[in-house]
C-alpha cells in the first residue's frame, strides 16, 4: 500500500504532461518529457494499516491486511531400523488471494515448506552445558550454521509435490486482492513431523506399545529411531527405551 501511495504521487506529476490524453505516447517518451520538464520522478510513500493495534476479537476482524491460510497433507516412508525417511508425496493448498504471479507464489510455497521440513525434522540446536555437552562452553550454541547442522538437500524434496492456489479468494484490503506469502507455508511442514510421528506410532503398536509417547522437534534420525521402541532400543536403554529422547547428534 505504501508503494501504491508513491505510485499515485508519480502518476499525478506525469499527468500534468498529458495535455491531450487521447494522443498515445510511449512510456519512454513520457519519462523523457518529464526529465526535460524537471519533474521529480522520486516519491516517498507511507501507509499506516488502519486498526492495527485496535484488536476486537468480538468482531472477528483481522488486524492485518495480508492474513492468509493453507493446508497440507504429507505422506512419509520411515525406515524403523535406522530412523531414515523420505517424503513420498505432499499436497498443499494455499490461500494467496488473487495471485499476481502464480509461478512465483508456488515457488515461495515450495521453498517455505522445505525450509519448514528442515526446521521440524533436522535443524537441532545444541547448547553447551555441564552434563551432556561438556566439551562446549556452557551457554554457547555450537550448531549455529549449515556447517554444524543438517539442512534439507535436493534428495529431501518430496518425490511428488503438488501445490494448488485457492481460487476465487479476494482481498479488498490489499493491492490487487493479494495476500502475504513466503513465510506462512513454513508451518505446513508440521504435517511432515506429525506424519513421521504417526509412522513411529504404527511401528510401536506392532511391537505391543499402545501408550502415548513424546517426540520432540526436530524429529532427527536419532530421535525417530529411538521412538521406534523394540528389542534393539531395549538393549541400549533398558527400562527407558520407550521414552528415551536423544539430545544432540553433532
Amino acid at each position: 500500500m505504501a508503494v501504491r501511495h508513491a505510485c499515485e504521487q508519480l502518476r499525478e506529476r506525469l499527468d500534468t504532461l498529458l495535455v491531450d490524453k487521447n494522443v498515445p505516447i510511449s512510456w519512454e517518451d513520457l519519462i523523457k518529457q518529464a526529465y526535460f520538464a524537471r519533474i521529480d520522478l522520486c516519491a516517498h510513500g507511507f501507509y499506516a494499516t488502519p486498526g492495527m493495534f485496535d484488536v476486537d476479537f468480538s468482531q472477528n476482524r483481522a488486524t492485518c491486511n495480508y492474513f492468509t491460510q493453507g493446508a497440507a497433507v504429507t505422506e512419509v516412508e520411515l525406515d524403523t531400523l535406522t530412523g531414515d525417511w523420505h517424503l513420498l508425496r505432499v499436497d498443499i493448498l494455499m490461500d494467496v488471494g488473487k495471485s499476481l504471479n502464480p509461478s512465483i507464489d508456488i515457488g515461495q510455497i515450495e521453498g517455505a515448506y522445505m525450509q519448514g521440513v528442515g526446521l521440524f525434522t533436522m535443524e537441532e540446536l545444541i547448547w553447551g552445558d555441564h552434563t551432556e555437552h561438556k566439551w562446549i562452553k556452557p551457554g554457547e550454541l555450537i550448531t549455529c550454521g549449515p556447517d554444524t547442522y543438517k539442512i534439507p538437500s535436493f534428495s529431501d524434496v518430496p518425490i511428488d509435490l503438488r501445490v494448488s492456489l485457492l481460487s476465487d479468494s479476494s482481498n479488498p484490503r490489499a493491492i490487487y486482492s493479494s495476500k502475504g506469502i513466503g513465510e506462512p507455508p513454513i508451518l505446513l511442514a508440521t504435517s511432515a513431523f506429525f506424519a513421521l510421528k504417526q509412522a513411529c506410532m504404527a511401528y510401536r503398536q506392532d511391537q505391543g506399545f499402545q501408550d502415548y509417547f513424546t517426540l520432540h522437534s526436530p524429529a532427527t534420525v536419532e530421535r525417530l529411531r529411538m521412538a521406534c521402541a523394540d528389542e534393539f532400543t531395549r538393549r541400549v536403554c533398558s527400562n527407558e527405551h520407550q521414552t528415551y529422547q536423544p539430545r544432540g547428534s553433532y
